[in-house]
């Protein structure tokens, strides 16, 4: 099969031949039809993040599945489904109380070491040399992936668009339902509003958010937000954020402010913007050690609350986001601004560290 390989940091990725992977127990083989092109495989590439190379990136995948492993039995071959970049084990402490958005073995197997939970990754070169995998390794035709982390699409829903429902939508659901907890009649501000970040802006509309504020550099993306429930936009590159969130929110600040670029500037502007008693949301992953510089007194005299969020609790979290997707409730496809095949999966992550990407850009990988 072909594969997007990151051989190695600050290089572009190369596709290879490379054999197709076979599950274990208790996974699942999935023909990928796409998967989602995120910033986060971007913090690898770059060597913002520290993981084993050479390897295979890519964690938002949609296909249909080829073959199971002994014990599988809620999906079977033939059946369309799409994947979470969390692949919760539903074994460790944190699973078991059900907070499987930080699943320990997820983090120490997988993020850290680029395997699968026996330890093992299941991608390898022809000569035999391992390949990590970044998640599934959803950059490749095939993926293998823990069956707790597949679900089953709904016929009605396009397979393609799915796919960024394992990461962009699935990390936006976590935010906005998990951990900022938006209610109707709150007012929310989201600071960049790339693929997660459109996210947030519609789910944050679904809840009932009295004002959304989309937050900025890029007119496109403010105009694209718009059209996804923004009921306000503000350009940073040229408008006092500050003082337009005031002028809103009547001089108060939001009860919910998203950050969903991952830098410090941006953190403190989310803070910055939070009213008395309100909650500052950190969705975006930035460069290991990146550190934070707020005013404490304000934190405590206001009962700020600062608050990191992963993605979410897969096995709960995504047949709720299906179903919405399914009712209509929620519009992937106006997420998805480019379609490319595999080939150019190279280009299209150059593109995206440079900012052209507008909202989510979708690999076609063959299935």
């Amino acid at each position: 099969m072909k594969a997007a390989v990151c051989v190695e940091t600050n290089s572009p990725l190369v596709i290879e031949d490379i054999p197709i992977p076979e599950p274990r127990d208790g996974e699942v083989l999935v023909h990928n039809t796409a998967c989602g092109v995120c910033h986060t495989d971007l913090h690898v590439m770059k060597a913002e993040v520290a993981f084993p190379l050479p390897g295979v990136l890519g964690h938002e995948i949609s296909g249909v599945v080829a073959e199971v492993g002994r014990g599988v039995t809620h999906v079977r071959p033939g059946d369309r489904v799409v994947g979470s970049f969390i692949m919760p084990c539903g074994a460790c402490e944190n699973c078991a109380r059900g907070m499987e958005d930080i699943c320990s073995t997820f983090f120490e197997f997988n993020r850290l070491r680029g395997t699968l939970y026996d330890g093992e990754t299941r991608l390898r070169r022809a000569s035999g040399e391992p390949l990590s995998m970044y998640s599934m390794g959803g950059l490749a035709e095939y993926s293998v992936t823990p069956a707790t982390s597949v679900f089953a699409v709904p016929d009605s829903l396009d397979l393609e668009t799915s796919a960024i429902l394992g990461c962009s939508l699935f990390t936006a659901y976590g935010a906005v339902a998990n951990v900022g907890e938006v209610r109707a009649g709150e007012s929310v501000a989201v600071i960049a509003v790339g693929g997660v970040g459109q996210n947030i802006v519609q789910l944050a509309a679904l809840s009932g958010a009295e004002s959304v504020i989309a937050i900025d550099v890029g007119a496109d993306k403010l105009e694209l937000a718009r059209r996804m429930g923004a009921t306000h936009t503000v350009n940073s590159r040229e408008d006092d954020v500050a003082g337009a969130v005031a002028e809103i929110t009547g001089g108060r600040g939001v009860d919910v402010a998203f950050e969903a670029l991952g830098s410090a500037a941006t953190t403190r502007q989310a803070v910055e913007i939070t009213r008395e008693g309100g909650r500052a949301v950190v969705v975006g992953i930035p460069p290991a050690g990146t550190t934070l510089d707020v005013d404490l007194a304000r934190i405590v005299r206001r009962k700020i609350q600062i608050k990191g969020s992963y993605g979410a609790r897969a096995r709960h979290d995504v047949p709720a986001l299906l179903r919405l997707l399914a009712a209509g409730k929620l519009d992937l496809g106006g997420v998805i601004s480019r379609r490319v095949s595999l080939d150019e999966a190279p280009a299209t992550y150059e593109s995206l560290d440079r900012g052209e990407i507008l909202g989510r850009a979708v690999v076609l990988t063959g299935g």
